[in-house]
């Protein structure tokens, strides 16, 4: 866990693929026990320590992570991200030469919690799901492309990419046949929101895991 902003209201995280952010059995490692040991460590708190997951990341992917230190800064975190004024932008490795280049995925998403995944639908079971790509690097093989978050739906931008015909690397769930050395070719690589005593804008940028260095690419 790399610490990327630390502050008396807020902590912000890089996250590496692997590890969950939260939810395990008691005594299992997650990204959330690892924040809450690094505060009680460094500040030599005793007790619990409070943290409020306001951001979350699937297990196999990286990225930028907040938590909220305080239930005050909690609330007004959530209400950004619940607002949409928390902007998230990531980075992702397609299978294919993406096209087009640019573009809007607009779709339904529901859940499928029996087989732990999601599905695109035609009905109003779904929810309304929004995200917008465009290309940075194309290879023969793969595009980089980098993507911007409107809605935060479970598995989302998987699904998204996977059922327009480019599953991100790695990601066999949603259909990828090539290989990825660690977790999916996801990462959160910018999240900017407000700071939520203050107000200041802030941006926290967690740069590209070093198994990315492999397929020659670069931002």
């Amino acid at each position: 866990m790399q610490v990327l902003h630390e502050d008396n209201h807020l902590l912000a995280v890089m996250k590496p693929s692997g590890l969950a952010t939260m939810g395990l059995a008691d005594g299992e490692e997650t990204l959330l026990t690892l924040a809450k040991d690094y505060i009680k460590k460094k500040y030599n708190k005793p007790g619990n320590v409070y943290l409020g997951v306001v951001s979350r990341l699937d297990v196999p992917v990286s990225g930028v992570v907040v938590f909220a230190r305080t239930s005050k800064a909690a609330a007004r975190l959530n209400e950004q991200f619940r607002d949409r004024t928390a902007t998230k932008t990531y980075l992702a490795l397609v299978e294919g030469v993406i096209e087009p280049a640019a573009a809007e995925c607009i779709d339904r998403i529901r859940e499928d919690e029996r087989h732990r995944k999601v599905w695109i639908t035609r009905d109003q079971v779904g929810k309304e799901s929004k995200l917008s790509y465009k290309s940075l690097q194309r290879s023969p093989s793969c595009s980089l492309i980098e993507i911007h978050l409107e809605t935060g739906r479970k598995h989302q931008i998987r699904i998204q990419l996977a059922s327009r015909g480019f599953p991100i690397l790695g990601d066999r769930k949603y259909g990828a046949q090539s290989e990825f050395p660690d977790g999916i070719a996801l990462h959160a690589w910018k999240l900017a929101l407000r700071h939520p005593i203050g107000g200041e804008p802030l941006e926290f940028v967690a740069l590209l895991p070093a198994n990315w260095k492999k397929f020659g690419i670069g931002v």
